[in-house]
Formats: structure tokens, sequence, C-alpha cells
């Protein structure tokens, strides 16, 4: 039997290790959308949501796959929720070309050095999008926070992105150095995901 196939509208090589993951106890096969070369979508909507939409809808355009797109990023409280959806590209240069992890990271720090912990508090948030095709009129749409404090000096080798600065009270660590099956199960990705494959296995799409 022919495993049903999903595609990621990802290139990012840290969402699709953790969406290879977390769909592993599916009956889902899942790719990424760089297998069938389908250019990256405008990003240009408002809101995590919006934007995980268009990348749903570029992938299944592209592919004639029904696909899984998330968009997510951090907020920080005393940034009046920034870097939001510009968080992949908060320290991009002046050709608006992205930069790395560790410079989007070094202008969080530098925008927070002096701010005591109680002025450190942020959110991770995570939209996943679904859409049967390009065209559906009801994709499914999960989203989900997971809320933090922001270090002041990075920890931690796992994970991506803002993971060694995102500090967890209740676990006394970064998000960087938490166990990977324990990041999968209670992180911003991980808990959109198991809402998202309630909803799927609720609509028969996937068992």
């Amino acid at each position: 039997m022919i495993r049903p196939e999903f595609v990621i509208a990802s290139g990012n090589a840290g969402k699709l290790k953790e969406f290879q993951q977390l769909f592993s106890a599916t009956d889902i096969s899942i790719c990424p959308q760089s297998q069938y070369d389908v250019p990256e979508a405008i990003e240009d909507g408002l809101s995590f949501i919006e934007n995980a939409i268009i990348k749903a809808r570029n992938a299944a355009h592209y592919t004639g796959l029904p696909a899984i797109a998330d968009d997510s990023g951090l907020e920080v409280e005393a940034l009046n929720g920034a870097p939001g959806i510009y968080s992949a590209r908060f320290n991009e240069d002046a050709n608006g070309v992205r930069t790395s992890d560790e410079s989007n990271n070094e202008k969080l720090l530098s925008l927070l050095k002096g701010k005591p912990e109680s002025e450190r508090s942020a959110s991770f948030v995570c939209a996943l999008a679904f859409m049967r095709h390009e065209k559906d009129p009801s994709p499914v749409v999960c989203v989900a926070r997971w809320d933090g404090i922001i270090l002041a000096v990075p920890q931690g080798s796992n994970g991506f992105g803002y993971d060694p600065l995102f500090y967890l009270p209740e676990y006394g660590c970064a998000s960087a150095e938490l166990d990977r099956d324990v990041k999968n199960r209670i992180s911003h990705r991980g808990q959109a995901l198991q809402l998202l494959l309630a909803q799927l296995t609720s609509l028969g799409l996937i068992s």
C-alpha cells in the first residue's frame, strides 16, 4: 500500500527535521517542497496565519499535493511583539538578504541589553496551515504558543534559530538544551502539529 504523501512548504532544515520526527508515527509520507523545485512563496501577509496559508497554497499549486506550511517566530513583549513574522530575517542586510541565526540572536540581545528578567518575557508562536489543494476554500489552521524568557547569554547547542536564548523556567534550561523528544512534545511547533494531526484524523485524512 502506497502511503499518502503531503508536501512540507519549507526549506528550513531544522523545521523539516522536526516535521519528519513528528510525522513518523502516522501513515503519511512527507517530503520537502525542494524535491519538486517549488519556488519560494512571497510572504507578504501581516500575520503568521496569513503567511502559513500563502506558503501552503504555493506548495500545493506547484506540486499538486496536499500541503502543510508552518509560519512561526518569536514575540518579545518588551519589543511590542517583535521580531514576530520577521523573526527569520530580523537582522537582514541592506540588500534584504537573510543573515544567520547567530546574527539575529545578537540583534535581539542588543535590543534587550540591560533589561531585567521581568522585562524579557517572550513567546514562540507557530501557525500551521493544511490545504488539500491550491484552491481549498477551508484550510485547516492551528496555532500554538510557547512561553519563556529571553536569556542574556546563549545556552545549549540543540535546535536552531532563537532556541539558545529561549529559557524555560519550568525546565530550568534553554530550548537548545532540551532532549529532542521533550522539545517535540512541548514546543510551539509540537503543540500546533498535535492539534493539526487531531484535526486531520477527525476529517479522515490520516490514520
